[in-house]
This record gives C-alpha cells, sequence and structure tokens, in this order.
C-alpha cells in the first residue's frame, strides 16, 4: 500500500469522522481541526483497526503527534 493509498483512506475516515472534508497533510495536528478531540482519536483509530484488521499499542498510539505520524505507524503495518 502506498502512502497516496493510506492518505485516501484516511481522507474517507476523516470525513465519516468530522462530517466535512478536512485537507490532510504531514505536518496537521488535532489542534488544527476543529473538534478534533480525544473520542475523535478513538473513532479514528478504532475505524482503522477495524478497516484493516490490526491493533495499535499504546507506545505507538503516544507517538502520534500529525498525520503525518499516523501515516507512518499505519504504513508500517500493512503489506507492502
Amino acid at each position: 500500500m502506498t502512502e497516496a493509498d493510506i492518505y485516501a483512506v484516511l481522507a474517507e475516515i476523516f470525513r465519516d469522522a468530522f462530517m466535512h472534508d478536512v485537507a490532510l497533510s504531514a505536518e496537521l495536528t488535532a489542534k488544527d481541526v476543529p473538534g478534533w478531540d480525544s473520542f475523535k482519536q478513538i473513532e479514528i483509530i478504532v475505524a482503522l483497526e477495524e478497516k484493516y484488521g490490526i491493533k495499535f499499542h499504546t507506545r505507538e498510539l503516544d507517538s502520534l503527534h500529525s498525520v503525518g505520524d499516523l501515516v507512518r505507524v499505519l504504513g508500517g503495518k500493512l503489506p507492502r
């Protein structure tokens, strides 16, 4: 799966979570998106876990500070 593929899936998940399109970039953080709180973070993570049949470890979740971090961690869990 390419980085572009991951961003396409994330765009769908963010659209579902926030009820509107979110312009995703590697630098985007929760503070940049109104309504992105801990509950939305959980919603995004659970949606990714369900979509790909994966589990994130606490250490991985603690390392997520931006969408780029999420793409990096997710990319490491998916087949290439």
